[in-house]
């Protein structure tokens, strides 16, 4: 069990039979009442973010996440089909859970997948992804007096604001928690 007074951002907890990842923390004690810990929190099935409270020093259930690498084959009408590197076998994670995903991953990709006691839970993405321009924008001359920018769309139908450096068939870095370019790939 971890006291409540613990929680910090990253941590995995159980509360009334869902999942949650903890997002940002905070306690507030002031000389007349008891202490309060303040969480939001995302929900690992439904994605929704919510907020919750306990008193100082109650006790919260931890959930054990697993992480397995695979790799993703391809996708049908409404799902993603992912292989196991070492069993070989292969799951499918319905399309309309992994919607923001599926913009950084392609067909062969390595990629982490969650579980919670054999509930596939989703991907766990990289903090960046190394994609290729396949439409710019041409740059125009004499637009750079601030730092311009162009439209561009990535190999996974990811559209991003690039510099006017950057042309088609490039590759670039992308954040994945935003969507934003970071840099080009080396």
């Amino acid at each position: 069990m971890i006291s409540s007074n613990d929680l910090k951002p990253g941590l995995t907890i159980q509360v009334d039979g869902d999942i949650y990842v903890v997002l940002d923390a905070s306690q507030n004690k002031t000389a007349r009442s008891a202490m309060v810990v303040k969480a939001k929190v995302r929900n690992l099935r439904t994605g929704s973010n919510v907020e919750l409270s306990w008193g100082g020093g109650e006790k919260i259930e931890p959930a054990l996440i697993e992480k397995r690498e695979m790799q993703y084959l391809y996708d049908t009408d409404d799902s993603l089909v992912f292989m196991d590197n070492e069993t070989y076998e292969q799951i499918e994670i319905p399309a309309d859970r992994l919607e923001w995903e599926r913009k950084f991953i392609k067909a062969n990709d390595n990629v982490n997948i969650s579980s919670f006691e054999g509930e596939i839970l989703g991907v766990i993405l990289p903090d960046k992804a190394t994609l290729q321009v396949v439409e710019c924008e041409p740059a125009v001359k004499g637009d750079t007096a601030t730092s311009a920018s162009k439209n561009a769309v990535l190999e996974t139908g990811l559209e991003v604001k690039v510099p006017l450096f950057i042309g088609q068939d490039e590759m670039i870095v992308v954040n994945t928690s935003d969507g934003k370019y970071s840099g080009r790939a080396k």
